[in-house]
């Protein structure tokens, strides 16, 4: 079984179009949305079944039992975060507790805990397909734990299939390391700007470090040639496989917005992407 990761070093590069375009031309039985911050992929899919749906629990957060608090303010004090605060009654700032422990640690009357709290959904479709994601709630951390959670989950489901496809996040952060630990290949999606290229550089030198095989292909290429040709430049220079260029299409906007994938209607971008598909599963499984 191939795990397939679809990176871009920064947002808007069209790393879902592309990953939804590659579920439908592979049929591809079991699939995952590991942008846990931005879902999308499930836009697209348009999933026949009602997902099973499971609270994911992040860090836990402190409470203060008014009952047994001295208000000595010691907690306030000692939180780094400046998440507890208050005179009258300690109160905790749900937002800003990091869930470190210290309050509880310093407490002389153990008034302080830490308690579990939901930071987000989990969500699984399972059919003739497996599709895995989920949603981190606003202002909750731990996204890569959740990543860990959605490929757990995925590889959960008894399922013979020779290829995962996996939509990951953009950026470096956590989910992206959590996306990457395991997979087989990573296709990076990049677009032809200045910022699209910084951030291509950064995400590969980032896939390197896990000694996986990197693919490079360009989104939008025609709204800067000469960019491109950076692109392919540093590509051929750092011994990168390339699997093609993808034109800039307002028929591909059009299905997008219609919740289609730009290979279910006839455009030029749907063309193209036919063509990084075919290269990109060559060189997967060569």
């Amino acid at each position: 079984m191939k795990q397939l990761l679809i990176l871009s070093g920064k947002g808007g590069t069209g790393k879902t179009t592309i990953a939804s375009a590659f579920v439908k031309l592979s049929a591809a039985k079991a699939f995952a949305d590991c942008d846990v911050d931005a879902p999308n992929l499930h836009l697209v899919m348009k999933q026949s079944v009602q997902a099973k749906q499971s609270d994911y629990y992040g860090l836990p957060k402190a409470e203060v039992n008014q009952d047994l608090c001295i208000k000595c303010g010691l907690c306030t004090e000692n939180c780094r975060f400046y998440a507890i605060n208050g005179e009258d009654e300690v109160k905790v700032d749900f937002y800003s507790c990091e869930g470190c422990g210290v309050c509880e640690a310093i407490c002389p009357v153990g008034a302080v805990t830490l308690k579990p709290v939901i930071a987000g959904d989990l969500m699984l479709y399972v059919d003739d397909s497996v599709f895995s994601t989920a949603q981190l709630k606003m202002g909750s951390g731990t996204s890569g734990m959740l990543v860990s959670k959605v490929k757990a989950q995925l590889k959960s489901v008894d399922i013979n299939t020779p290829l995962i496809i996996i939509d990951g996040s953009p950026g470096i952060g956590c989910p992206v390391i959590a996306s990457l630990s395991g997979v087989d290949m990573v296709l990076v999606v990049a677009e032809p700007s200045i910022s699209g290229i910084s951030d291509m550089e950064r995400i590969i030198h980032t896939a390197e470090k896990f000694q996986t095989r990197v693919a490079v292909c360009i989104n939008k290429y025609d709204t800067n040639v000469e960019n491109t040709e950076k692109i392919e430049r540093f590509c051929m220079d750092n011994s990168l496989l390339f699997c093609g260029r993808v034109p800039f299409d307002s028929e591909a906007i059009k299905a997008i917005n219609n919740g289609m994938s730009i290979v279910e209607m006839n455009c030029r971008a749907g063309d193209a992407v036919r063509d990084v598909f075919a290269k990109s599963i060559k060189i997967l499984f060569s």
